[in-house]
């Protein structure tokens, strides 16, 4: 090959490697526009990301501690309202805006020692799930098989049986301005504001409503007071 002909040669290899590695403005303008929005998928994954963690965290520690929160019925003391094994759901905002109501279920810690109330020990207590039936302020008694209050009789059907056992309901019970009369539906076996071991329920041991049924799934449904 001819001097001439190699220097042409070099001269074409030249510019073809100069056109190849140019970047005109507009292809610039693309790959800026891609590495930008690559950026914003990589920011709105995280976000995203972050999101899902706040939604498992509340669902985790706030709804339960704040809003609801399930537990099981624990023997027979409700029925036959409620079965042994229920699952429950127990509402707990309602009773932050209002009292609690004549006949409703709640849901209330007992604490197996009156010097050691902590709730965070679970160790320390048990829920247990009654029916209100006396109101703060009220006088509760026990006459046979009827319900007095303030002397009046109640009416209600909502025990199994005929009451058999007065207990501590004996004598006239004068509620304080933060105490509840509770009872359980099931009577004969039931442990509850009778029994000096339960006792008056003080508003700030109520954890909540029973609000609804989850299971049985062939019972799921409203507790509702007839």
């Amino acid at each position: 090959m001819s001097e001439e002909k190699k220097e042409e040669w070099n001269q074409q290899t030249e510019e073809i490697s100069k056109h190849e590695n140019s970047i005109s403005p507009e292809q610039t303008e693309k790959t800026e526009e891609q590495k930008k929005s690559t950026g914003k998928k990589i920011i709105n994954g995280i976000a995203e990301l972050l999101l899902y963690v706040i939604i498992a965290l509340v669902c985790l520690f706030v709804i339960p501690k704040y809003v609801v929160q399930r537990t099981e019925v624990s023997g027979p003391s409700m029925e036959a309202t409620l079965q042994d094994k229920d699952s429950i759901m127990v509402e707990k905002v309602s009773y932050r805006f209002g009292k609690p109501n004549r006949f409703d279920i709640i849901v209330f810690y007992h604490f197996f020692d009156d010097n050691n109330q902590n709730k965070k020990d679970e160790e320390a207590y048990d829920l247990y799930v009654k029916r209100i039936i006396g109101l703060p302020g009220e006088t509760v008694q026990i006459v046979g098989e009827t319900i007095l209050i303030n002397g009046e009789p109640l009416e209600e059907n909502f025990g199994k049986d005929p009451i058999t056992f007065e207990g501590v309901a004996e004598e006239p019970i004068v509620l304080g301005e933060d105490e509840y009369f509770v009872l359980g539906d099931n009577r004969e076996v039931s442990q509850d504001s009778r029994y000096e071991e339960v006792g008056n329920i003080k508003e700030d041991l109520i954890v909540g409503r029973a609000w609804v049924r989850v299971y049985p799934f062939n019972k799921i449904g409203f507790l509702t007071v007839n």
